[in-house]
């Protein structure tokens, strides 16, 4: 209801106040807040928070004991004051890795990259407000790019996932992103991944490449204000009329550089996706041209009538190292990425890949993109063998009291 906000009391009350205009529910909100909230935390009064309060909660090393934080909740993004000044920063809602409830509705998780929240309500009716308004914050907002759930690296996970499907299994497949998947299939698939992409697995066998690959063009093709936005979208089709190519080349990185960091995120992740789709064009029968006729009307959300949208795309997929600045510990991580894949695809074919197979992303010593290595896992592939080849492909001697250990990850990314 406009204009209006409520108050939970330790007895268990419930409280709604309105005010004839939202400055004026705003100002009592901040004054009635500011007579219980702590000095500590009077830092979260500045904010301009939708949800304010007291919480027990547990995170770090310590997981023993409950501790009382006060949180405040700004749009997607969680706030936190603790004790004896332990300061962390906000938590992003909508990148986080996973949003679960344990026991009877008492405890909510909230998994990040780099840590793991556990928040618990001293009261049902108080704690029930908190968990509704934040798996609504930590879901999907609005159909523009910046307002899904996003990967640490701000690409949408809805992108994301359908990315790494086609990459582990359809980067070989005749037409992809061609073909046409079930529309019925697409439509479901994509609405599930709207509502949560967090809790939506893709396998295969489940899936079919088709349909995800129509998924991803269907996202992009409804995409409010465009992947290129509607600012700058004609900017990058009248690039084309450039002849000289360095000039060309300066103009596109020029206007990447004015795009939103989640619209630019997403254009490079997706780019950089079609540049290893045409790498297979042998097999996949989709080179930079094919693939530019199907993308360029999709991402530019044009009928078809416009040629110049599918010369961008065949531009930013033939210059894709440079437009984007790729550096050669990337292109070394892809072509490591595309010979396992043909490895995988050679020893399928021919007979000789083991049941249990894959294509495993390795991290030595922390997940960053540098760090990052793409390893086919045979199943009889021991840990103790798979950090020795890591350690091998690194160059790492091993001394005598060195340790190491490899840890396995699922696909929820708990550790």
């Amino acid at each position: 209801i406009e204009s209006t906000f409520e108050v939970y009391t330790e007895a268990e009350r419930l409280y709604l106040f309105g005010l004839e205009s939202p400055d004026a529910a705003r100002e009592w909100l901040k004054s009635i807040a500011k007579s219980f909230v702590p000095p500590r935390a009077e830092e979260l009064l500045a904010l301009d928070f939708e949800r304010l309060g007291r919480l027990q909660y547990k995170g770090g090393l310590n997981l023993e004991q409950a501790r009382e934080g006060w949180f405040a909740l700004v749009g997607s993004t969680l706030h936190g004051c603790f004790p004896d000044g332990d300061r962390q920063e906000p938590l992003q809602l909508r990148k986080l890795q996973e949003l679960s409830i344990q026991g009877d509705n008492e405890v909510l998780v909230l998994v990040e990259r780099r840590r793991t929240l556990y928040i618990q309500g001293e009261r049902k009716l108080d704690f029930l407000g908190w968990v509704q308004a934040i798996q609504k914050a930590a879901s999907s907002g609005g159909a523009t790019l910046g307002e899904q759930q996003l990967t640490e690296a701000d690409v949408p996970l809805l992108v994301d996932r359908c990315i790494d499907y086609i990459t582990q299994c359809g980067l070989t497949s005749e037409g992809i992103y061609r073909k046409s998947g079930q529309n019925s299939k697409t439509t479901n698939l994509l609405e599930l991944l709207r509502r949560d992409a967090r809790s939506v697995r893709l396998k295969e066998g489940e899936h079919q490449v088709d349909d995800v690959a129509n998924t991803l063009k269907r996202f992009f093709r409804d995409l409010g204000d465009g992947l290129f936005t509607a600012r700058w979208g004609q900017e990058w089709l009248r690039a084309t009329a450039l002849e000289d190519e360095e000039e060309k080349i300066s103009e596109y990185r020029r206007l990447l550089s004015n795009l939103p960091t989640v619209n630019r995120a997403t254009l490079k992740a997706l780019i950089n996706h079609l540049f290893r789709v045409q790498r297979f064009s042998g097999e996949n029968q989709m080179n930079t041209h094919n693939l530019a006729i199907v993308f360029g009307p999709t991402l530019f959300q044009t009928d078809g009538k416009d040629y110049k949208a599918g010369r961008v795309v065949e531009d930013l997929i033939s210059h894709y190292v440079k437009i984007f600045n790729v550096n050669d510990q990337e292109m070394k991580k892809q072509q490591d990425e595309i010979t396992a894949i043909m490895k995988m695809r050679e020893a399928a074919s021919s007979g000789t890949q083991q049941a249990g197979d894959f294509i495993c992303t390795v991290y030595l010593e922390e997940k960053k993109p540098e760090a990052e290595q793409h390893v086919k896992i045979p199943a009889t592939m021991t840990a103790e063998e798979l950090t020795f080849e890591i350690l091998e492909r690194r160059k790492i001697v091993m001394k005598e009291k060195d340790y190491w250990s490899c840890f396995e990850v699922n696909e929820r990314e708990e550790a």
